[in-house]
């Protein structure tokens, strides 16, 4: 018998007829995958998910019970669904650090108001108000802002007024609550009423994150696209890097990119960019967001996965950041900020007409290689996504095709129906393959591949075969340079 089964024994001796079902050969082009997020981040209060423990969402429903509600991971968890409904979300949540130390910030009423109006602030990109009397005093004031925050369902902060101040308290400890924003009257209609005068400041510095190292044991070999934490601090971001280009190495094969946002001036971030150089990271620049920065990471990695998934070669510019509204234009980078901060691996934004945050070019931070030269290969995040798509279907394909399949020489008379590979069988696969990637604009000049591809058995191992496949990616349409010659 020369045609193999898979399941049915060559030996039967009972009658009947026989009929096994193979879906080997149904699938065709290219394999689509759901991508699969992890969210690490601060929990808060008695959240039913155990601290340090991998769990998945499946619905908003469940953010705040599992999570803390009001918590940073909670917070990360709902901003990530609003942007991206068919990712496979997971969380792993981490208790405070016990020697953590939350952030504060004061909002101190110098002056009672003279005329009757609606005071409004703006906490983390919350719009909170509170009614205000003629006559109201400091306190008074103090007292009715408190008591706005503490009636807000979805602040990350806490409120205690006392003698016209109100303190306010990030509800987790750690450096992320550094980046809370507070102002007053942020949009047009809103005003201070006559007589109220305030200073808003800073109180407290927030220190000491949690540790990822116990996070990423209990992540174990879960492959994950992207990663997201709500903190930029150098330890846990070099332990999560570290882990990362573990990931991306050929034996682990599991790839993802680590999702970052981060606060300052063109200056400091771009200082802060060009001490960094992995491909693996991507960092969002802000001067002075109103969202909190682990907000624009969730938002921006589930905008990135989002249409990643569809096509990891589109450019992602002008693609808007749901529920992450633009600054004041004053607190906008300009084209020449951008400009440098694309040079020293910190991703950029622009805003639409609406007043909305929409991308402009997501980067890494990988700028030179091992020997300090600059590097483009792996600069733009298109880059990365658009490889580890083409390695996971490379993977998939073979597997799907090749299952418990021999390894035999070219030429060999192997009888019909056997199942064995050869050398120009995985040739002819792998170009079959590039022919797909081309037809879904991953990649281009196949006949460059042809030629520069090789397949060939192993010379001391006879039961595996080496390739060099060499696909020549597809590239962005992200600048046209013209000169317009007139006439008169």
């Amino acid at each position: 018998m020369t045609i193999t089964l898979n399941q049915i024994p060559i030996d039967l001796r009972t009658p009947g007829t026989y009929v096994e079902i193979d879906a080997s050969r149904a699938r065709k082009g290219l394999a689509q995958r759901t991508p699969r997020v992890l969210l690490i981040g601060n929990r808060q209060g008695a959240a039913a998910g155990a601290a340090g423990a991998l769990q998945r969402l499946f619905s908003p429903a469940e953010i705040g019970p599992r999570l803390g509600a009001r918590s940073v991971l909670a917070q990360m968890a709902a901003a990530f669904m609003v942007a991206n409904t068919s990712a496979e979300v997971w969380a792993l949540p981490l208790a405070d650090d016990a020697g953590g130390v939350a952030a504060t910030f004061t909002v101190t009423f110098t002056a009672a108001a003279t005329a009757a109006g609606r005071m409004a602030f703006y906490i983390a990109g919350r719009r909170v108000t509170f009614a205000v009397a003629a006559g109201d005093a400091v306190a008074t004031l103090a007292s009715g802002l408190s008591a706005a925050v503490t009636a807000h369902p979805d602040l990350p902060v806490t409120a205690a007024a006392a003698l016209g101040v109100v303190t306010l308290t990030a509800r987790n400890k750690g450096t992320q609550g550094n980046a809370i924003d507070v102002r007053a009257n942020f949009n047009r209609d809103d005003a201070t009423p006559a007589g109220v005068a305030f200073t808003i400041a800073a109180g407290v510095a927030g220190a000491t994150d949690p540790s990822v190292t116990a996070a990423i044991a209990a992540m174990g070999d879960e492959p994950f696209d992207a990663i997201v934490v709500p903190w930029t601090s150098a330890t846990n971001r070099a332990a999560l890097v570290a882990e990362l280009v573990s990931r991306w190495g050929p034996q682990r094969a599991l790839d993802g990119l680590l999702f970052q946002a981060m606060v300052g001036s063109q200056g400091a971030l771009a200082s802060a960019g060009a001490a960094l150089n992995s491909q693996v990271e991507t960092i969002l620049g802000f001067r002075a967001p109103l969202q909190p920065v682990w907000e624009i990471a969730a938002t921006y990695a589930a905008v990135v996965l989002r249409y990643g998934a569809e096509d990891p070669a589109r450019p992602f510019q002008t693609l808007p950041l749901p529920g992450i509204t633009a600054p004041a234009p004053s607190d906008r980078f300009s084209r020449a900020e951008r400009e440098l901060l694309l040079r020293d691996g910190i991703s950029t934004w622009t805003a639409d007409a609406d007043g909305q945050v929409i991308l402009e070019r997501p980067i890494t931070t990988y700028q030179t290689d091992a020997g300090g030269a600059e590097d483009p290969a792996y600069y733009d995040l298109n880059t990365l996504l658009t490889v580890s798509y083409l390695r996971w279907s490379l993977r998939h394909r073979f597997a799907v095709k090749f299952p418990r399949f021999k390894l035999g020489n070219d030429g060999t008379n192997y009888a019909p129906g056997q199942p064995i590979v050869t050398p120009k069988v995985a040739r002819a696969e792998l170009i079959a393959w590039a022919l797909d990637l081309e037809a879904a604009g991953l990649v281009e000049n196949v006949a460059q591949f042809k030629a520069d591809l090789q397949v060939e058995r192993d010379a001391s191992d006879q039961n595996r075969l080496n390739a060099i496949v060499p696909p020549d990616l597809i590239n962005q349409f992200r600048v046209l340079a013209a000169q317009i010659q007139f006439r008169l």
